[in-house]
């Protein structure tokens, strides 16, 4: 039971009558009027509690500007009308289609549905790819549970899914000596206590003969062999390919406006721009929107505070800096942190680029992924820290997400608690990527019993675990990639040089299950335009490919959604022969 005597005690020293706060039903809620979003930020983290089953929800109004609706797809037909599915999934990213997939082993109907052009368009195409270890989080909770769990699930499931996968380690470096006894202690405490068993404490010297790239002012670190990387967006593609694959039906542009629910609390209805849907389960996976949609649903019991992070990427030529995953963790007991993240780190892709981020800044936009200058400028600062060779000239692109955690900084997996038919998978923030393959299968396991009450349910004698992916040209032999030029003289045309793509890939990705024809979706898939040049000579090329593929104008091709025209028509008549 939280104090909330105290909370409202500290609340009042801090804002005055401005803010107060309840508590019922497990929900602290804040209420009143603020004008800065910092905060309101800092008020409902003031009376967040460690209970997992005890949920801040902020009904703060924000005065100091407009927060944007949500972005709702232009497109209005009625595919979706009258389909009743046993399940359905709300959420494209890593963890709704991971929960299609679990769920297409079973004989029922699942659907899913995103509201992008794309999957992965979210947090889950704009995230660093870290397969985490879990040093950074305490034995019991969600977040913990699940990474440890998720982390020793890669190895198999990208080898299923034909998704590229490396373990490469990960470095947590310090340069103050006096955090020496305290680090060391915490290594013994995470490895016995807490099960992160591949942790261990390294002197200076070892480090820097592993790694002679690192700063000469370390003085000591923590090493997990188990840290990897993985292509986020190409493994949330892949989970959705192998979903559709095994049964799961999936409808991009298609975004929940509405719910109905009856006298009990039961959904009986999801109203979306593409028809209405009477789904038997359905399972929030939505993101930054995922309160959006509990309160839909009159079932928010916890709230979603939008936090952006900036990735930068280099170009492969300075991969040499540094072959595993580092950061430097700087103390300052006299400046108490807000931060819920380790400050971002350096780590060679697992296509061999240099990434460098995140950052984390609180904001009051769910869908505002501008990049600004200072974001890349902290960044970098930092990471000189840990590699000197870090250089901002070798950027070749930059990136932006924002992470949809809750105030309480774990997740929220549980059936809701006014909505007997809806089950929460909120506040899916880092290290969500790893978490995903495991909490996929306790969901999928919930909904299956709460089903098996109401229907029979048996699992599929041939559901199909591989999924065969696109060939990669480059990585072939030079046998192999003649005999496929030979059988297929398409794959013998260059497209992007960068990184060396060609047209025989570019029409396979077309081809393949769940596939925009759309400039960002190839992109995504096989990474055409995410070379040095990003694009400026081979997007003219792709685009030209998906109009004779889909048989249509050029400008009639879109870079991701139908509102990103990439050309308007011909501006010059006559004979182009």
């Amino acid at each position: 039971m939280p104090n909330i005597k105290r909370i409202q005690k500290k609340l009042k020293a801090k804002y005055g009558e401005k803010v107060q706060v309840t508590f019922e039903d497990d929900i602290i809620r804040l209420t009143g009027e603020l004008d800065n979003w910092d905060d309101v930020f800092d008020a409902c983290s003031m009376a967040a509690t460690k209970n997992s089953r005890i949920h801040v929800v902020n009904d703060i109004k924000f005065t100091g500007a407009e927060i944007p609706p949500m972005r709702v797809p232009s497109l209005i037909d009625t595919v979706l009308e009258g389909k009743t599915p046993d399940v359905l999934v709300i959420g494209g990213g890593i963890s709704g289609c991971a929960i299609a997939r679990e769920l297409s082993k079973w004989e029922i109907n699942v659907m899913l549905l995103e509201k992008n052009a794309d999957f992965a368009m979210g947090a889950s195409g704009a995230n660093d790819g870290e397969v985490h270890v879990g040093f950074d989080l305490s034995k019991g909770s969600l977040k913990q549970k699940y990474v440890l769990l998720g982390n020793h699930m890669y190895d198999k499931l990208c080898s299923d899914l034909s998704v590229p996968f490396r373990r490469e380690g990960q470095y947590a470096l310090f340069t103050q000596s006096w955090l020496f006894f305290p680090v060391f202690f915490l290594c013994l405490w995470r490895k016995y206590h807490d099960g992160v068993t591949d942790t261990h404490f390294l002197t200076r010297k070892k480090i820097l003969k592993a790694e002679p790239t690192f700063d000469r002012k370390i003085r000591f670190g923590v090493y997990n062999d188990s840290a990897g990387v993985v292509c986020p967006y190409g493994l949330t593609i892949a989970y959705a390919e192998n979903a559709a694959e095994n049964g799961v039906e999936a409808y991009l542009n298609a975004a929940v406006l509405s719910i109905d629910t009856d006298e009990n609390g039961v959904i009986t209805a999801v109203n979306t721009n593409r028809g209405t849907v009477r789904p038997r389960v359905v399972i929030n996976a939505a993101g930054v929107f995922a309160d959006d949609i509990a309160e839909m649903a009159h079932d928010r019991f916890y709230s979603i505070h939008p936090r952006r992070g900036t990735n930068s990427i280099q170009d492969r030529k300075s991969a040499k800096i540094i072959d595993t995953i580092a950061s430097v963790q700087h103390i300052n007991l006299k400046q108490q942190s807000k931060s819920h993240t380790k400050g971002g780190g350096l780590m060679r892709t697992v296509h061999n680029n240099i990434l460098a981020g995140p950052d984390a800044v609180e904001c009051y936009e769910k869908e505002n992924t501008a990049t600004r200058p200072e974001s890349i400028k902290v960044t970098y600062d930092k990471q000189k820290g840990t590699v000197p060779l870090a250089s901002e000239r070798d950027i070749i692109t930059y990136f932006t997400g924002v992470r949809a955690p809750t105030f309480e900084e774990d997740f929220v997996i549980e059936w809701g608690r006014h909505c007997s038919n809806m089950l929460h998978c909120g506040g899916i923030q880092s290290p969500g990527i790893t978490a995903a393959p495991a909490f996929a299968i306790d969901i999928a396991d919930m909904v299956v019993e709460y089903l098996s009450r109401l229907i029979p349910i048996n699992k599929k004698a041939k559901w199909q675990p591989k999924r065969k992916a696109v060939p990669s040209l480059k990585d072939m032999s030079p046998a192999k990639r003649a005999a496929l030029i030979a059988k297929n003289p398409d794959y013998g045309i260059i497209v992007c040089r960068c990184e060396e793509i060609s047209k025989g890939e570019i029409i396979d990705a077309l081809n393949r299950p769940l596939c925009p024809p759309t400039v960002d979706a190839i992109k995504k898939r096989i990474r055409p335009g995410m070379g040095r040049c990003q694009g400026g000579f081979c997007s003219p090329l792709v685009t030209q490919i998906i109009a004779e593929h889909e048989n249509c104008a050029l400008s009639d091709v879109r870079k991701a959604s139908a509102e990103s025209i990439i050309c308007y028509g011909e501006t010059k008549g006559g004979d182009t022969e």
